[in-house]
């Protein structure tokens, strides 16, 4: 979101989704709100991680936004793998998923992910989640690389 030009830097948002009315939904809600950060998508957990390795792909700072069911690799394995990875290890994540499922909450969760948000629980749309997630990026000091 935008944050104070003076204090902090436009935050990257790494949107791992595999849905495109999801990833629409996300890019309508950014635009209604009139916030223009660079948003970079991945389908799934490989291609994430592949552009999270790749310099500049990903500009810092990020926060990413994770599904959790995916092909090929899916959320809960991809924060495996990124708790795993040093350089990699204090990304922001907050997932974004329809799995209610109590032991996916538990797994995510237990790889620190900083909020686990329900799509089915957002009613008529995303807007309501950018907006918290605007307002996280202008209080919170996100790590730069």
């Amino acid at each position: 979101m935008v944050n104070e030009p003076q204090t902090n830097k436009p935050v990257t948002i790494l949107l791992v989704d595999d849905d495109d009315v999801d990833v629409m939904g996300v890019r309508r809600a950014l635009t209604k709100l009139k916030i223009d950060n660079l948003v970079v998508r991945a389908r799934n957990g490989v291609e994430a991680l592949a552009l999270l390795r790749t310099v500049d792909a990903v500009p810092s700072p990020y926060m990413i936004l994770l599904d959790i069911n995916m092909p090929l690799m899916n959320g809960i394995e991809m924060l495996s793998e990124l708790r795993r990875d040093e350089a990699l290890a204090k990304a922001v994540v907050f997932v974004l998923t329809t799995s209610q499922d109590e032991q996916d909450k538990v797994a995510a969760y237990s790889k620190n992910v900083a909020g686990y948000i329900v799509k089915t629980h957002l009613g008529d749309g995303f807007v309501r989640v950018m907006e918290m997630l605007d307002h996280y990026c202008r209080v919170v000091e996100l790590p730069v690389k």
